[in-house]
């Protein structure tokens, strides 16, 4: 399976990008998918995951409260829908999918396969 990022760019302080991960190739059932990001000189962190039946979802406490996760299964495509962006979210965002899924959603290791990343630029 393949998973390929979308959305991110250049944006300014305060708005509100999209971006979505579609994965081709397999559908990915009873999955949990995540994304995390890598921001400049620093490890990759955990931002965001949800579980297939999108019931539960887990934020870093960094971005809870101004980014949402949310999913598509019958497009295979998850979605982080980013708000109020400060410029220390700048970052290649990665999607990843952690399947079948297992329970330490914030944790790299946990996931089995990873997109390329989309870099998002916050200006201020």
């Amino acid at each position: 399976g393949q998973l390929v990022e979308s959305g991110g760019g250049l944006v300014q302080a305060g708005g509100s990008p999209r971006l979505s991960c579609t994965a081709s190739g397999r559908t990915f059932s009873n999955s949990v998918m995540g994304w995390f990001r890598r921001a400049p000189g620093k490890e990759r962190e955990f931002v965001a995951a949800i579980s297939w039946s999108a019931g539960n979802t887990n934020y870093a406490d960094s971005v809870k409260g101004r980014f949402t996760i949310s999913r598509d299964n019958s497009r295979n495509t998850v979605y982080l829908q980013m708000n109020s962006l400060k410029p220390e979210d700048t970052a290649v965002y990665y999607c990843a999918v952690d399947s079948p899924p297992g329970t330490r959603l914030r944790e790299e290791r946990s996931y089995d396969y990873w997109g390329q990343g989309t870099q998002v630029t916050v200006s201020s």
